[in-house]
């Protein structure tokens, strides 16, 4: 048997692997895939097994996956175009006879005003009716989602967005390669299961902003934008009509409560609490 890790290329993917090898796995136990393998090479000096996979080609998953193996599907970063990835992923599990797939959802992926989560959703339509056992994993926000409005509020003291008072329970994400690994090393214990993974604490913006503060060492303080002023500030700052529309979108998401979203079920995972906040935030401020 072996465990199978999409995406091993992406921030994601490659905590996962590093987390499989802290907690005791083999490493020619472990494959990582990729589009480039020369990103997996440090890998492959440690033993970890590698192959260059591109889900938009399916050939490229023939011999991959085997008999017996576990599959992590980290879910692609293109909207529009990851549903039929997936699908290349799972139907290649199913035809190797694979023993379990694990994926990377969004946080309450089939009832949730979240922009991308149809995406998501879709996914896990295709894995119930697949003939394989599932483990989903919804994964609310990476708090490393937020480098580039630490590095605006380093230069302004503001952190400008359109989520109003909604709440965020994100975590790291090593937090979620904890997770995901000890599901990977024992997945017929989660079979069947869908968990909602994140964050030990829901904050707000306001409080993102103090931790943001508390990061740079000076004041930060929350802007709140309509829709209509978010967005002709992403406009103007060199974002097309459609990205800006969707960025838009995803605050008023959180706006509306989407990642308002606390179960436990990460630490219980992961062995551990969430990283708080302010720790999330201090290794992107450099």
């Amino acid at each position: 048997m072996s465990i199978v890790v999409t995406g091993a290329t992406g921030q994601l993917g490659r905590h996962v692997v590093e987390e499989l090898l802290e907690r005791g796995a083999a490493a020619d136990q472990v494959l990582a895939t990729g589009r480039r393998t020369d990103r997996l090479e440090d890998l492959a000096a440690r033993g970890v097994r590698t192959a260059q996979v591109d889900h938009d080609d399916p050939t490229t998953l023939d011999g991959v996956i085997g008999s017996g193996d576990v599959v992590l599907l980290v879910s692609g970063s293109s909207p529009g175009a990851r549903v039929e990835q997936h699908r290349a992923v799972i139907d290649a599990a199913v035809r190797a006879g694979a023993a379990h797939v694990v994926y990377t959802s969004a946080t309450r992926a089939d009832d949730t005003p979240l922009v991308l989560a149809p995406d998501h959703a879709a996914t896990e339509e295709l894995l119930r009716a697949a003939d394989v056992p599932v483990t989903v994993l919804r994964n609310n926000w990476y708090t490393e989602n937020y480098g580039a409005d630490l590095e605006r509020a380093r230069e302004s003291g503001v952190l400008a967005a359109g989520a109003g008072d909604g709440r965020v329970a994100s975590a790291s994400r090593r937090d979620y390669a904890a997770a995901t690994a000890a599901v990977l090393l024992d997945p017929s214990a989660h079979a069947g299961r869908t968990y909602e993974l994140g964050g030990d604490v829901a904050w707000t913006y306001d409080e993102l902003a103090a931790a943001m503060g508390e990061v740079l060492g000076r004041e930060v303080n929350y802007q709140r934008l309509s829709p209509e002023q978010q967005g002709a500030a992403l406009r103007s700052a060199g974002l097309d009509e459609q990205t800006a529309g969707f960025v838009v979108a995803l605050d008023q998401g959180i706006a509306a409560g989407a990642l308002d979203v606390v179960t436990g079920d990460l630490a219980r995972l992961a062995g551990r609490p969430s990283t708080p906040l302010v720790e999330g935030l201090r290794p992107l401020a450099g």
